[in-house]
């Protein structure tokens, strides 16, 4: 069942488009990720969802139900924003429970409901405390406990991660992911980080310029990316994008880069042979010589190295190939200075071509 139905939504300001026909189907219990860069439409999609702004033109459907003229307040949604928008003066029991008050639920259900929660994301020992005594992470959770009191039909979470230190948005991360694990409701994240995107959602959908580029689970999103701005955008880093030419080399199809580097793609399309395309390679496919991936032998290339960057868990190193910038990933420990010629191992089992006109996947 579709928790969540966004059809040919529209949306205008003035003469500026920031949605150009946006359709998605949202399975019930779901964890999807909007993400792309500032100004993509991210978050005014999702305030159309909220009903805190109006679509220009198509339906927005909650559990069967068109909800364009429905108020916020009437939607059975929650919304955490990603200032916390705490109430200063009052407890984290009170800003938890104030909602509910609001709406004249009766004390044992508010208490019963402040119990499960409290419980939930760990706050009974801060149900005391003031907004001001808490860390960033546990306003975050008071701000999903007010949330979680609800028990919506939908979840809508805008960037709520944003305003904290990247240690707390690790363990803030893993806590949200948990925690839809264990409830099972619908939620539609938003985030320009797509390291975020990858770990928590089961499907993403990537946003650029108003519009869905692609949407589908992580694997594929990473492994097919729909075309060349998906493919420049999830990653980090991001997937290398080389120019070549596809020819036949004894019979097999290969995207020729130029000074005596090709590359094996079985799957590549006949009717773009003798074409330009764009070789797309991820920089882990791109290691130390010593290498094995799976079972074949891998592609041996000799590439000068521009850069090195060490991480600790890895290396990430520069190099070009027949003179193209790309970058591979190596083990820490792997011997290799910038200005030295070494030796590659090619991961040939996940390269991808596009068209460079249409930009789109070719295979």
């Amino acid at each position: 069942m579709s928790a969540l139905v966004i059809r040919d939504l529209q949306k205008r300001f003035g003469a500026v488009e920031v949605l150009k026909g946006i359709n998605l189907n949202i399975d019930s219990g779901e964890f999807t990720v909007l993400v792309g860069p500032s100004g993509c439409g991210k978050s005014t999609l999702l305030n159309i969802i909220a009903g805190l702004e109006t679509a220009s033109s198509g339906d927005v459907v909650i559990a069967d139900r068109v909800v364009n003229a429905v108020p916020p307040k009437d939607r059975d949604i929650a919304m955490v924003f990603q200032s916390y928008a705490l109430y200063p003066s009052m407890t984290v029991r009170q800003n938890i429970t104030f909602g509910m008050e609001c709406r004249n639920i009766a004390k044992p259900a508010r208490e019963a409901a402040l119990t499960r929660v409290a419980r939930l994301l760990q706050l009974e020992p801060l149900l005391g405390r003031k907004p001001a005594q808490l860390s960033g992470g546990q306003r975050q959770r008071v701000a999903m406990g007010r949330a979680l009191v609800r028990d919506p039909k939908l979840f809508l979470f805008d960037e709520p991660l944003s305003n904290l230190d990247a240690k707390l948005r690790v363990e803030m991360r893993a806590e949200i992911k948990q925690l839809h694990a264990r409830i099972g409701t619908t939620i539609v994240y938003v985030t320009h980080d797509q390291v975020e995107a990858m770990t928590m959602a089961t499907r993403i959908a990537v946003m650029h310029g108003g519009e869905v580029q692609q949407f589908a689970d992580p694997d594929t999103i990473y492994n097919r990316p729909a075309n060349l701005f998906v493919a420049r955008f999830m990653g980090a880093p991001p997937m290398n994008t080389l120019n070549a030419t596809l020819e036949a080399v004894d019979g097999v199809p290969h995207a020729v880069l130029g000074q005596g580097v090709s590359l094996p793609v079985p799957g590549a399309p006949e009717s773009h042979r003798g074409r330009e395309v764009v070789l797309g390679i991820r920089p882990e496919c791109i290691a130390e010589s010593q290498r094995r991936f799976g079972d074949r032998a891998p592609l041996i290339l000799t590439a000068p190295i521009v850069l090195t960057e060490p991480t600790g868990a890895e290396t990430m190193v520069t190099l070009r190939l027949a003179g193209q910038r790309a970058i591979g990933r190596v083990a820490p420990d792997s011997v290799m200075k910038a200005g030295e010629v070494g030796q590659f191992a090619i991961d040939t089992r996940k390269l991808c071509l596009f068209d460079p006109q249409t930009e789109m996947l070719l295979a």
